[in-house]
């Protein structure tokens, strides 16, 4: 059967507790906050003074003012729908679908809003969802409404004009809701905790196959619904998987991955060529974690391979602050993008099979200006270099280490089982033998201030341990700040493989990609000195043993054109062909 083409769209934010702490899909904020952080700044502050703001982002996706939610592509046009309230930073009844468009999946344009509240179904708002592309490539979005009785329930819409490649206008089936809370003999559904509809995916049986996140009790349970029609769904007695002790499951997002191609693959593949993904949003821990496993498209469920598991002890596409993440087959690149709160990653099966590696879209380096190369060269313990010449506020860092042959490395205690704890432990300022090494991000001029993303290197009895650690504990004079580490163990062998380090620095976030993305770390930080043209990068080492950088380069990166007016646009279109002009 021809494959079909589905693609997806956005995930909502059910918490208000952390929302200052978001981002980009799901409710994410990616504007700044005030100093005290209790509240986030103003419309006028963001609209009449974003020059003045430290923290504001200049190529991350956001909206004009206020919170947001995922991505797809149509007639070579890509689509942003994210979540969003226009008026407030708080979690309202009022939630709409904010929709930009892209040509490269860096520059947006805003569109007119894609969903806001209007019928009993969801009343109460319109949050998260996906999109499918059906057969006659027409786009159809999934999404969760709270009704007029606060049960959520999932309902369909659909686009008004198929010749526009815009999709500036939608509207909603009659037959909406078109999946709700009814109980079946054993996949019970709790009305209050059900929500987030996948991209849809097709058999050869014809049918279209969704999961839906929900919970029983403390098992988070993905359940399963078929359609022939996309209109009348049935829901599938068994769970299509399911987990003890994890609590409700949001935003689950499912797809399979090529094994030994570094392709994408649409979403409904199917064949020996693949393995299958299962990725969940925990709202209990407000991290997300996926597993790798088998389609068993017989028996309709999902089966991860063993050891792969949905909590603590289970792999994360990012170890620092990204939930709620979607992502979408582009057939344009024949790539899997993934899109959390950061900037939009390709996503591939690492030769391994056993994880996932992780990259900026190439479209990123399209902002890169104003290299800077450092020559190799050993860094002494206790050293830093300053690397200048770039707006280091802003700035794309791409560098790598080779450690010495040693017998001199601290040994690994079999009781360090959580890499976050261990990195809170052992932080930047604790020297061990072979490091912490890494760089110094959003620096102040005398250091009272830094971000350090760092790797620390320990002896077990049979092989290295490498350590990731992302650490804010410095990054900020303002006591009020979140300032948790987050860290990571690295599958590598250091002395065999070089350490590499990407990150990607956008005034108060930091996306920090280890051994050539296979662990990933996002912060979002807040300096008071540390900011625009007064930011620093250093390279460092404060371990006892030497460590070489065999290359690193930096570059400052160019503002992208989000959801600007139009004359903004060109403003910057400009200045950007003027800066292009310049440096040929």
């Amino acid at each position: 059967m021809p494959i079909s083409n589905p693609r997806n769209g956005s995930c909502c934010y059910w918490s208000v507790l952390s929302i200052y702490l978001m981002l980009l899909t799901h409710g994410l904020t990616i504007i700044a906050e005030d100093q005290n952080h209790d509240i986030l700044v103003t419309d006028d502050d963001l609209i009449n003074h974003e020059n003045d703001d430290p923290y504001r982002t200049a190529y991350h996706f956001q909206p004009p003012n206020n919170w947001m939610n995922g991505p797809m592509i149509y007639k070579g046009i890509y689509h942003f729908f994210y979540q969003y309230y226009p008026h407030d930073v708080v979690w309202h009844t009022e939630i709409i679908w904010g929709h930009s468009t892209s040509t490269d999946l860096i520059n947006w344009t805003p569109q007119p809003i894609a969903l806001s509240p209007s019928e009993s179904y969801d009343i109460n708002g319109c949050w998260s969802g996906s999109t499918t592309i059906l057969p006659g490539n027409k786009p159809a979005i999934l999404y969760t409404g709270i009704d007029n009785q606060k049960f959520q329930v999932q309902n369909l819409a659909l686009p008004k004009n198929l010749s526009d490649p815009y999709l500036k206008e939608w509207y909603k089936v009659p037959q909406n809701p078109i999946m709700f809370g009814t109980p079946s003999t054993s996949n019970t559904i709790n009305a209050s905790e059900f929500r987030d509809p996948t991209t849809a995916w097709k058999l050869s049986d014809g049918k279209w196959r969704a999961i839906v996140g929900t919970q029983q009790g403390k098992r988070g349970i993905a359940v399963l619904y078929t359609s022939e029609d996309f209109i009348k769904w049935t829901l599938i007695e068994h769970p299509f998987h399911s987990a003890e002790g994890n609590g409700v499951w949001e935003c689950p997002d499912f797809f399979p991955v090529y094994v030994g191609k570094s392709l994408g693959a649409d979403t409904s593949v199917i064949g020996e060529e693949v393995k299958h993904v299962l990725k969940l949003s925990l709202f209990d821990t407000q991290y997300e974690y996926y597993t790798i496993g088998r389609y068993d498209i017989d028996k309709d469920i999902y089966v991860p391979d063993e050891g792969s598991v949905e909590n603590n002890l289970g792999l994360r596409y990012d170890y620092g602050k990204f939930y709620a993440s979607k992502s979408f087959f582009d057939d344009k690149a024949n790539r899997r993008v993934l899109w959390g709160w950061a900037i939009p990653r390709t996503i591939v099966l690492d030769k391994s099979g056993k994880q996932l590696v992780q990259w900026p879209l190439k479209e990123v380096e399209t902002l890169r200006e104003n290299q800077v190369d450092l020559l190799p060269q050993v860094i002494g313990g206790g050293s830093l270099i300053e690397v200048a010449g770039i707006t280091a506020s802003q700035a794309d860092v791409e560098v790598s280490f080779k450690i010495p042959e040693t017998k001199h490395v601290e040994e690994f205690d079999p009781t360090w089982t959580n890499p976050q704890i261990l990195c809170s432990k052992k932080g930047t300022s604790v020297k061990g033998r072979i490091g912490p090494f890494g760089l110094l991000t959003l620096a102040s001029k005398g250091l009272e201030e830094y971000n350090a993303v760092f790797f620390r290197i320990f002896r077990a009895p049979n092989k290295y341990v490498v350590l990731m650690c992302a650490d804010p504990s410095r990054s900020s004079l303002n006591p009020t700040t979140d300032k948790l580490s987050f860290g990571t163990f690295v599958d590598v062998d250091p002395l065999n493989e070089e350490l590499s380090l990407r990150i990607l620095v956008d005034h108060s976030i930091v996306e920090s990609f280890g051994a050539n993305g296979k662990n990933c770390i996002t912060t979002r930080v807040y300096p008071t000195l540390a900011v625009n043209d007064k930011a620093k990068l250093y390279a460092f080492n404060y371990g006892k043993e030497d460590v070489e950088i065999t290359k690193l380069s930096a570059w400052s990166m160019k503002k992208a054109q989000i959801n600007l007016t139009t004359e903004k646009n060109s403003n910057v279109v400009n200045q950007n062909n003027k800066e292009d002009k310049e440096d040929l």
